[in-house]
């Protein structure tokens, strides 16, 4: 099994109440005011109390092309993504040129060098340094990436990955389209970067006492650790038009359908029970999830799906309620809260999941240390 070593997420500098960023986006994408009032209704149910953006308000009004919001994206996304990544390695004890590959996943921005490459000259990463850049598993990216940095550690199980994750979901805002897709994203989604360092199973600190050089023991920090146990991915077929893109000389315009709860719903219990009893474990057995806060629905259909209690979804809630939807960054600022507040035991076993394009679920079974 991996370790994961440390879990950080960081939200952007401004932070604006929902009642704000509704106040501001209105005008820029209902100008019919029937509609407008629909935006309204749709923000206040998104289950959002605040959000932070990568740029102040008032700067939105003036990004109206690709080619504008791409640039932000390659600049503000990478200094955040830097932090991110220098409060996970320091957190987990680790120095820049110790690690041997990086996972990095966005879906709401390109670049060409990726933001692997401009990431590793910022933080002096090795010249040899693996490298894996990833676009397109949109909400389902952090999960996804746990998963494929663990696949990349089963083979270089003396390895150390970094994780980094970078979405600034708000500069994909499509003016003056009121499409309830549209209305819904511009009430839902937010911006923030996470990174996560694991290393493999033999490595040195992959060892639940280890301490490494610079590293005090339990250096991690407060928060707790996890050992990834076994990943699980599931495409739904007929689904290639619920969640998405459409490419516009604009930007990113989303596809969301209202029907993805339900889908979520049909196919979920099996995905996990199928997870589970690979490792004799029923969701019965599981006292911590760590559930992508893709909004109030979302939520509500994997708890329902699962037969899980409030409580079990309550970090999901808050980081929903805190920040919004942060696309892929969503599901390891949940992990990030789990291992910060989470009650069960050493040893109890934690089950990841997030959902994106495709539509697909990513799964990841792990084992909670410390307590």
């Amino acid at each position: 099994m991996s370790r994961v070593l440390s879990v950080e997420a960081v939200l952007p500098g401004h932070t604006y109440a929902q009642e704000a960023i509704t106040a501001a986006v209105a005008p820029l994408v209902a100008h019919d005011p029937a509609r407008a009032a629909v935006l309204r209704r749709l923000h206040r149910s998104a289950g959002v109390d605040e959000r932070h953006l990568v740029l102040p308000l008032e700067e939105y009004a003036g990004l109206q092309s690709m080619g504008a919001t791409n640039a932000v994206f390659v600049r503000e996304g990478t200094l955040l993504a830097e932090e991110a990544c220098r409060r996970a390695l320091a957190a987990a004890g680790v120095e820049p040129g110790e690690v041997d590959h990086v996972f990095a996943t966005s879906v709401t921005g390109v670049a060409a060098p990726s933001l692997d490459v401009l990431l590793s000259e910022r933080l002096g990463l090795r010249g040899d340094v693996r490298r894996t850049p990833s676009f397109g598993l949109g909400c389902a990216g952090g999960a996804g990436g746990l998963g494929r940095v663990h696949d990349h550690l089963l083979g270089h199980p003396g390895d150390v990955s970094l994780l980094v994750a970078v979405e600034l979901c708000s500069l994909t805002l499509q003016h003056g389209d009121d499409s309830a897709a549209n209305m819904v994203a511009s009430g839902l989604f937010g911006d923030g970067a996470a990174a996560v360092v694991v290393a493999g199973a033999d490595h040195p600190l992959a060892r639940a006492d280890a301490a490494g050089p610079g590293r005090p023991a339990g250096a991690a920090g407060a928060r707790r650790t996890a050992q990834v146990v076994d990943t699980r991915s599931a495409l739904y077929p007929g689904t290639t038009d619920a969640l998405g893109w459409e490419v516009r000389d604009t930007g990113f315009a989303i596809v969301l359908s209202a029907d993805l709860p339900d889908l979520l719903g049909a196919h979920l219990l099996a995905d996990v029970k199928g997870l589970l009893a690979e490792h004799g474990l029923t969701p019965a057995d599981v006292p911590a999830w760590v559930v992508h806060a893709g909004g109030p629905r979302v939520i509500d259909a994997v708890r329902d799906a699962l037969g899980l209690a409030e409580d079990d979804v309550r970090e999901s809630r808050a980081s929903l309620a805190g920040a919004g939807n942060l696309s892929s960054v969503s599901v390891l600022d949940v992990l990030a809260r789990t291992l910060d507040a989470s009650g069960a035991p050493a040893g109890a076993p934690a089950v990841l999941m997030a959902f994106g394009p495709g539509v697909s679920c990513e799964l990841v079974l792990l084992r909670l240390e410390g307590s």
